[in-house]
């Protein structure tokens, strides 16, 4: 039996153990490939709508045929897009064009927004200096971590767009409100590892997830979060927070469920809501525990649901936490002190 039919055997007893397919495994594996596909990238026969031309070393978007839906160039040395470069798949979904060399000044014309079906756009790690754009309202997914941008153009009229990745850029404050205000849909929002002093203003309050840390915020505008009634997800650790720049009941939010305020420069443990169940304030200056921090009040329906609690790396000791924090915290799995 030759490898190629050895290849196709393989491909279908997988299929018929019920194994699903692996968007990253080595193609080979899944036996023949369809023959719609550009002659330097690999698009597998039971998966024909993908077209896999990653670590190439191309310096330009091949051809791409019609038919194609699922387009990634990974890790080759792309380092322009011309404006006719996907004129014949305008039904393009996902575009994953991470690791190359993209400027903004070689992304020509409306190339995105010609893609009137795109949900995934995906430029990590390349050479942006601002985001790119015009996009299509049927975007959902836009990630463009790990690259050098400290202007955000329009996303007006984005409705669709739920997740944005902004991570390890060089954003301040002032660049994202700006940008961000009329985005009513996006729930995931990754904004850490920028060069933000403020929490910008105007995120959009449909957020369920958000990242500022690793910034260098210093405080927290009074009732700030009050407008993300939905928001679950808060990191803000290692930035230069501390107790005089939180106000009271800053995050008294009835909704959240994690909250992560570490390696930051607390004396006192902010208030939280009751509902919250993971506390992370490792590696702060935590002199004392007041047990009002986490309960208003105690009885027998009256407690805090916290589960994971982190206070090492404080000058805080078990010695010195009271009696009453156990009734407080009953429900805790993890209670970590020095």
């Amino acid at each position: 039996m030759n490898l190629c039919a050895f290849a196709l055997l393989l491909a279908l007893a997988s299929g018929a153990s019920g194994q699903y397919y692996d968007y990253d495994a080595p193609l080979f594996m899944y036996g023949q490939l369809s023959p719609n596909c550009a002659p330097e990238c690999s698009c597998p026969h039971n998966y024909p709508t993908a077209m896999y031309c990653d670590d190439l070393k191309l310096k330009s978007v091949p051809m791409v045929p019609p038919g194609i839906q699922y387009l990634y160039l990974r890790n080759n040395q792309i380092d322009h897009i011309d404006e006719k470069a996907f004129e014949n798949v305008t039904d393009l979904q996902w575009l994953i064009l991470d690791h190359n060399l993209l400027e903004n000044s070689k992304i020509k014309g409306r190339v995105f927004s010609k893609l009137k079906q795109l949900k995934k756009l995906h430029i990590n790690y390349n050479n942006l200096t601002e985001s790119v754009g015009p996009l299509p309202k049927s975007l959902q997914d836009l990630q463009l971590t790990n690259n050098k941008i400290s202007k955000l153009g329009s996303f007006e009229g984005l409705a669709n767009l739920t997740f944005i990745h902004l991570q390890y850029n060089q954003l301040k404050e002032d660049a994202v409100s700006a940008a961000l205000k009329g985005l009513k849909s996006l729930e995931y929002l990754d904004l850490s590892f920028n060069q933000m002093s403020k929490i910008p203003s105007g995120l959009p309050a449909s957020l369920l997830t958000l990242y500022l840390d690793n910034n260098k915020i210093t405080n927290i505008p009074e009732e700030y979060f009050k407008r993300f009634t939905g928001l679950q997800y808060l990191r803000l650790s290692h930035n230069q927070l501390a107790d005089s720049g939180i106000p009271g009941n800053s995050f008294n939010i009835s909704s959240l469920l994690e909250l992560d305020l570490s390696y930051n420069k607390l004396k006192s443990i902010p208030n939280v809501n009751e509902n919250l169940e993971n506390y992370y304030l490792e590696v702060n200056e935590l002199e004392k525990f007041e047990v009002k921090s986490f309960c208003k009040i105690l009885g027998p329906l009256s407690y805090s649901k916290i589960k994971h609690l982190r206070l090492d790396g404080n000058p805080l000791t078990q010695s010195s936490l009271p009696p009453d924090m156990y009734e407080c915290l009953r429900v805790a799995n993890e209670i970590t002190v020095n």
